[in-house]
């Protein structure tokens, strides 16, 4: 009787042991900080319905993504702007070719004003007197007698780049700047200080306000349709023609499936995706 009990066990311990899912494949995701959270909502979920793929992603910047592409310690490089001249061509010296890209979502920039600001709309020339210096207190854009506060990413972001390329056609920034590393970092700033201002992804605002530009509201419909003037693509890089594994979280990414958690997450699909 003993015997059968031990041998009943040892099977219930190999039963239990036997539905634990076996990594079968690897895949690692490294860029983007804006994009971060939507990565890992889009590995939780892939995960969920392929228990045999792990998927690592982290943040730290575009460039940070893209150096970790170049060097092969990362599948998917994730990305909030093109390429740059210089990565393309290290990617070519590398690997005999830039590589692929792939738009996997639409996203739009807000500008964030502390909740207390009575700024409720800038031109885009605006924007960009103000990141240079040219406008230096509130009361030249309709608000109060007030130091501008300005607030903006580090240059390893690809926010920061797409700004600068964007909005400042190229310049500089301002050099009297807050740099923090992360979008929360430069919300949770302007949110303990009314004079600041800076910018980020639409689906982050904390408890801040976002101001229209050029009169067109930061909203999803208008970034949908291309009116707002602050909309971009957002990418996945990869230094090859994805196979195996990476190529169908890719696929799976860009199918409606995909693209449904994309809009659950707050950023904005490629095409319209009803809930």
């Amino acid at each position: 009787m003993k015997l059968l009990t031990v041998v009943f066990l040892f099977f219930l311990l190999l039963t239990n042991c036997s539905i634990k899912p076996v990594e079968v494949a690897k895949i690692v995701i490294m860029g983007s900080d804006s994009m971060l959270e939507l990565t890992e909502n889009l590995a939780e979920s892939y995960m969920k319905k392929n228990p045999g793929i792990s998927i690592y992603a982290y943040g730290g910047g575009t460039s940070k993504g893209v150096d970790a592409l170049i060097k092969g310690k990362t599948d998917i490089c994730t990305a909030s702007r093109n390429l740059k001249p210089e990565e393309a061509k290290a990617l070519a010296e590398y690997y005999g070719t830039v590589g692929l890209f792939f738009l996997v979502a639409k996203d739009a920039l807000s500008i964030y004003l502390n909740s207390k600001n009575t700024i409720k709309d800038l031109s885009l020339q605006e924007l960009k007197e103000l990141f240079t210096c040219k406008i230096k207190n509130w009361n030249q854009v309709g608000g109060k007698n007030a130091p501008v506060v300005l607030v903006i990413r580090n240059p390893n972001s690809g926010t920061h780049y797409f700004f600068k390329e964007n909005i400042l056609g190229g310049g500089e920034y301002c050099q009297d700047v807050i740099v923090e590393s992360t979008t929360k970092n430069v919300i949770e700033y302007i949110e303990s200080n009314e004079n600041a201002v800076g910018y980020g992804a639409m689906g982050f605002k904390g408890n801040t306000f976002s101001p229209k530009i050029d009169g067109i509201e930061p909203s999803e419909k208008n970034a949908q349709n291309d009116t707002y003037p602050l909309t971009r693509y957002l990418h996945f890089f990869t230094s090859s023609a994805p196979k195996g594994a990476v190529k169908d979280f890719i696929d799976w990414v860009l199918s409606p499936e995909g693209q449904a958690i994309i809009k659950k997450s707050g950023y904005i699909s490629l095409w319209e995706i009803p809930f």
